[in-house]
């Protein structure tokens, strides 16, 4: 089974997390607000190849995408695609 990565959109940041649903466990999270780039976009852009790295790190390729009723635009889809450029496969 693959773990859910699950994300969450506000104004000033994206919040990530890769959770194991079978044991209901978080394998890994990562916030854009610790991230230094300069806009919003840019840290969420930063976020998700650290959360790429994370997953990486705990042998995790492959994912199933939860954007959390988000539209696929915009921020999530950047971030979607930002993480598929650093190695997910979902």
């Amino acid at each position: 089974m693959r773990p859910r990565l699950s994300i969450y959109k506000s104004n000033t940041r994206v919040i990530a997390q890769l959770i194991d649903d079978t044991t209901g466990k978080t394998l890994a999270t990562v916030t854009s607000a610790d991230e230094s780039g300069k806009t919003p976009r840019e840290r969420a852009l930063e976020a998700a190849a650290t959360l790429a790295k994370k997953a990486g790190e705990k042998s995790i390729q492959a994912v199933v995408f939860d954007r959390g009723g988000f539209e696929y635009t915009g921020t999530i889809k950047a971030f979607a695609d930002a993480a598929r450029a650093a190695g997910l496969k979902f």
